[in-house]
């Protein structure tokens, strides 16, 4: 079955990095868009950035454009997010996501999800 499956979560402080993996399996990977969201505490989910497959572009929400990298690596199914510069509004829970065709790219179509993992900025 699809799994999707998210890493690298946990505590920084403002200012400081974190990068994220999604280990992904059950479906094509190389042909597949790809996305971070995230849900902030008590707030609905927020849609990060998306990359198409390889060759493709790379968007991102306007909250995180200059600090934060999306990223594939084909060949052993993984996403990654890189943050950088983080600030305390990036506190989150952050999820992986498929795009279900690319006609739905960036922020469409999300039909498989992990369960997400954790990030907590805070001094």
């Amino acid at each position: 079955e699809v799994q999707l499956v998210e890493s690298g979560g946990g505590l920084v402080q403002p200012g400081g990095s974190l990068r994220l993996s999604c280990l992904a399996s059950g479906f094509s990977f190389s042909s597949s868009a790809l996305s971070w969201v995230r849900q902030a505490p008590g707030k609905g989910l927020e849609w990060v950035s998306a990359i198409k497959t390889v060759g493709g572009s790379a968007k991102y929400a306007d909250s995180v454009k200059g600090r934060f990298t999306i990223s594939r690596d084909d060949a052993n199914n993984t996403l990654y997010l890189q943050m950088n510069s983080l600030k305390p509004e990036d506190t989150a829970v952050y999820y992986c996501a498929k795009l279900r065709s690319a006609l739905t790219y960036p922020v469409g179509g999300l039909n498989y999800w992990g369960k997400g993992t954790l990030v907590t900025v805070s001094s």
